[in-house]
């Protein structure tokens, strides 16, 4: 194990449901109601609770290698090439997730905010900031979620409060008007934006976080969280916008923000959205930053991963600018392949690691 950093439960819990929140705060209301129209509320309920299942697969692979991360126990249970070469694979999973986080933060601003700002400098400059954070280490950025974390939830009831007055009951009626299998594709789509994405952390968990007792519990109130604040997010996009426009937006949490409007003097708020989404928008990108880089670290044998950062941090601006050539292959990425390219690395790969686990243990118990 690279490193004797160690973070509290508190902090991990503030990592998860940064993370959870991520990309989905914006983006997952709009993919959900394209397939599930005016129940895209019920199938994010239902991707909360299958997210709570695969939490506790994280928890229980976890609770075999306390000392170990991903990488490191890969090798040691699948043997050191087979090892090696499933470490280096997911490796490459969270590098090029890390890149389309900063391809979509960047596409984000030079549409939504600064149309005339070219994408390669957003994208260096937030490149920048990845490896800065992630320079100064784990206990350094977990530490700063316990002081943005606050920040997140305040905005978010600002915005919840601020749109109370617009909601219209009907626009989630009829519900189940079209069966359950909407709601089945749904609930799997919200789960590839949130849940499944966790598991970048199981470069972070159990190693580097103490009290593994508690640190468990955090991961799981951790989504629990996170996935209260979707829900509320994906229901008031329906009630407020309307199942149609929020499935017609890439972002329609920002178009949300646009419809504020108290009296003649709090106006134009989305700025408030836009703060909140960089927020965890950096939490998530530098976990998985971390991970990629850590876990290079670890299959090359150095002594500190901070080496490579710099290196890595110029291929990720590279890979940002070319990860999706126009907006009509992103769409045709996320509806085809996105979610069984997760799946693999979030679900099979740690159910496959769980499951030879225990036979190896069942094999030591008989001898």
């Amino acid at each position: 194990m690279i490193g004797n950093e160690k973070i509290s439960p508190r902090q991990f819990k503030f990592l998860v449901i940064l993370c959870y929140i991520g990309t989905s705060i914006l983006v997952t209301p709009g993919n959900v109601a394209s397939v599930t129209k005016q129940d895209a509320w019920i199938a994010t309920i239902l991707g909360v609770l299958i997210g709570l299942l695969l939490v506790w697969l994280y928890n229980s692979l976890g609770n075999n290698f306390s000392n170990m991360t991903l990488v490191e126990y890969s090798e040691k249970l699948l043997g050191k090439w087979i090892g090696k070469l499933i470490s280096l694979l997911f490796i490459l999973f969270l590098f090029i997730n890390c890149s389309t986080l900063v391809y979509i933060l960047g596409n984000f601003i030079t549409t939504q905010i600064m149309p005339e700002t070219p994408v390669q400098f957003t994208n260096i400059i937030f490149v920048i900031v990845i490896i800065m954070g992630t320079r100064l280490g784990l206990e350094s950025f977990a530490r700063a979620t316990e002081i943005l974390y606050p920040c997140v939830i305040g905005l978010f009831i600002i915005l919840i409060l601020s749109l109370c007055k617009d909601i219209e009951i009907q626009n989630i009626q009829p519900v189940f008007e079209f069966g359950i299998k909407p709601i089945i594709r749904g609930s799997l789509l919200y789960v590839s934006y949130s849940s499944l994405t966790l598991i970048a952390l199981m470069m972070i968990f159990p190693a580097y976080v103490n009290n593994m007792k508690e640190a468990k519990k955090s991961f799981l109130k951790g989504t629990l969280t996170g996935g209260i604040i979707i829900f509320i997010v994906t229901l008031l996009s329906i009630l407020v916008l309307g199942h149609d426009i929020t499935a017609r937006n890439v972002f329609p949490v920002y178009i949300l923000a646009k419809k504020i409007h108290i009296g003649n003097f709090i106006e134009r708020i989305e700025p408030i959205i836009s703060v909140l989404w960089f927020i965890t928008m950096f939490f998530k990108t530098i976990i998985y930053f971390y991970g990629a880089t850590l876990g290079l670290a670890q299959i090359l044998k150095l002594k500190d991963y901070k080496s490579l950062t710099l290196s890595l941090g110029m291929i990720l601006v590279v890979l940002s600018l070319v990860v999706y050539p126009n907006t009509a292959y992103a769409d045709t990425w996320n509806t085809t392949t996105w979610v069984p390219f997760v799946l693999t690395y979030g679900f099979f790969l740690p159910l496959l690691l769980l499951l030879v686990g225990k036979v190896r243990k069942s094999r030591r118990e008989k001898n």
